[in-house]
């Protein structure tokens, strides 16, 4: 299948590493040229110069996610330097954590963090032929796990803010949809962390995905690049949950 992306022009925010490196990657391989920011500079700049290799541009700044004034920034920047945009991906995350700060971290960067740069993309998305947004979400917003804090709750309100979104916008040909991942494990990552510090929570979570292993970031990046290509052209408002069945659900 040809995905239609060769060319586009794609903001990634969170792409220095883990799934937003991988989306990046994915995206990247398909032809389409690249805006990325993280916090660390070092890492953008390694990142930059392994995506370039894909033989795309790619323009890349050191950016706190939870600065909106930053954040609206660089999406201004990136769409001169690309020449416009085409996709959004807004994959930035401040974790999970417990007590008022981390609800506030999850606020500013996973909730208002989408917000803002959705607000500053969008009338450079408007002039796509085929613009869309992908929010990475989890699956923690739509089942209860581990300990309640704002990473889920917060991630589950943006579930409701893409789909109102998608509503508002579709008729600026404009799409909107959330990619939900469940456990996803990489070197560095949360779950290889939490594999050394509770191994048995980490086991407990292994048993409990059917399919005997936990997701990668490359799996997640596949299904990030097909909805923000012009082949999902009729999908908008959705949560696609890229789990492996591990949520134990039944949507209808």
């Amino acid at each position: 299948m040809d995905l239609g992306l060769k060319g586009r022009r794609a903001v990634i925010t969170g792409a220095s590493r883990g799934i937003g490196r991988h989306i990046a990657a994915t995206l990247a391989a398909e032809g389409v040229d690249l805006a990325i920011c993280a916090r660390g500079e070092p890492g953008v700049d390694a990142a930059k110069k392994e995506l370039e290799r894909a033989g795309v541009r790619v323009f890349a700044k050191a950016v706190d996610v939870g600065d909106g004034a930053a954040l609206r920034g660089f999406i201004e920047e990136s769409a001169q330097a690309l020449g416009g945009l085409d996709i959004l991906v807004s994959n930035v995350s401040a974790s999970a954590g417990q007590g008022e700060a981390a609800w506030r971290a999850n606020f500013e960067v996973d909730l208002m963090g989408t917000v803002r740069a959705c607000e500053a993309a969008l009338p450079h998305l408007a002039k796509s032929d085929a613009g869309s947004i992908v929010v990475i979400g989890t699956t923690a917003a739509i089942e209860t796990f581990g300990a309640p804090g704002g990473y889920g709750a917060l991630k589950a309100a943006l579930v409701n803010y893409a789909s109102g979104l998608a509503h508002a916008v579709a008729k600026q040909n404009v799409r909107v949809n959330v990619v939900s991942p469940g456990p996803v494990y990489f070197e560095g990552g949360a779950w290889a962390m939490i594999q050394k510090a509770m191994p048995a929570f980490y086991e407990a979570t292994l048993k409990a995905c059917p399919q005997g292993r936990m997701g990668t970031p490359e799996e997640v990046a596949r299904a990030v690049a097909f909805l923000a290509s012009p082949a999902a052209s009729l999908i908008t408002g959705e949560n696609l949950v890229t789990d492996g069945g591990f949520t134990k659900r039944v949507a209808f």
